[in-house]
């Protein structure tokens, strides 16, 4: 990829960005290859409609707090889900978990809830062992959900409050709750899960991050799809401000159509960032036993189990 300081280019605008001190860019995609032109401070004063502004590119926070919009991910790009994160890469991670969920074998299935369970990848390798049921706040991604895993039952719900007024042998948070920005939301959540997991159950929560192993990093990758849509993918880890509890993920997606058009999206998370000491409190508080246990991925996994009765809790 090459970038020039100016000048025209012909070929097709396919995405803007803002660049690390305010300034926009421009993306065009053409036979020469890829370049970002600086898009002038006069062009963005005049918010122009074929140039645009934050709110209407994917440049947006999100979190599971009163005022976040869901990312975009989750939203118009949740189609391009199974290209990002398909069940093949939750192989590995689901054979890791499984042992940690404490259930023993049982003349009945066990049941499993999961509170944000996205696109259902992990779902996925975790249906051959439990009866899943599988809530979500965003529809577009249950969607996603129901087409993969079928036979399991979705529900639409925020982890933050939602009752189902039953009891599962399990209850799982994977990293859906790193959009709990705010500690009152982590609590919320746990809430959630410490009423739905039956005495001698296991509710299993997995943050991304922790604050104390937190450390910037990115990735890159995508799959194609038998139709000839394809997707790849940059993410960039970063922590803008380390004083307070959230980090950023950047995500700028090249989408490849059936057709051959090529697009490019950019999608902004903000995620939260807590103390492992935090974690095991806000357990504590909701009435769960807990502990913390390292992945081979070097993440926390943190797996609780009631010390009191839901009606205690609720």
């Amino acid at each position: 990829m090459s970038s020039t300081g100016g000048g025209r280019l012909d070929a097709p605008l396919v995405g803007r960005f803002e660049g690390p001190r305010g300034e926009f860019y421009s993306l065009h995609l053409g036979r020469e290859g890829a370049r970002f032109l600086p898009l002038g401070s006069s062009v963005l004063r005049g918010r122009r409609e074929d140039v645009g502004n934050q709110s209407n590119h994917g440049i947006r926070s999100a979190g599971l707090t009163a005022e976040g919009a869901a990312p975009r991910l989750y939203e118009d790009l949740a189609p391009w889900w199974p290209l990002l994160s398909p069940p093949g890469e939750y192989e590995d991670e689901a054979a890791d978990l499984l042992p940690r969920l404490g259930i023993a074998a049982e003349s009945r299935p066990a049941t499993l809830l999961e509170l944000g369970a996205g696109g259902g990848s992990l779902a996925f390798h975790l249906k051959r062992h439990f009866r899943l049921t599988l809530t979500d706040k965003a529809p577009a991604m249950l969607a996603v959900s129901r087409e993969l895993n079928p036979e399991c039952e979705h529900l639409a719900g925020d982890m933050r409050s939602l009752r189902l007024g039953r009891q599962f042998d399990v209850v799982l948070i994977h990293d859906a709750i790193t959009y709990a920005t705010e500690p009152a939301a982590v609590r919320a959540a746990l809430h959630t899960a410490a009423i739905h997991c039956r005495p001698g159950g296991t509710v299993a929560v997995l943050p991304d991050h922790v604050r104390e192993t937190f450390a910037p990093e990115t990735d890159h990758g995508g799959h194609d799809a038998p139709d000839g849509r394809g997707l790849r993918y940059l993410e960039w880890t970063w922590d803008p401000d380390p004083s307070d509890d959230t980090y950023t993920v950047d995500y700028a997606f090249l989408l490849r159509a059936a057709d051959g058009t090529v697009t490019v999206e950019h999608d902004r998370h903000v995620e939260g960032l807590f103390a492992r000491a935090q974690w095991l409190q806000w357990f504590a508080d909701a009435g769960l036993s807990a502990r913390s246990e390292a992945d081979p991925w070097g993440r926390d996994v943190f797996i609780g189990t009631p010390r009191r009765s839901a009606s205690q809790t609720e």
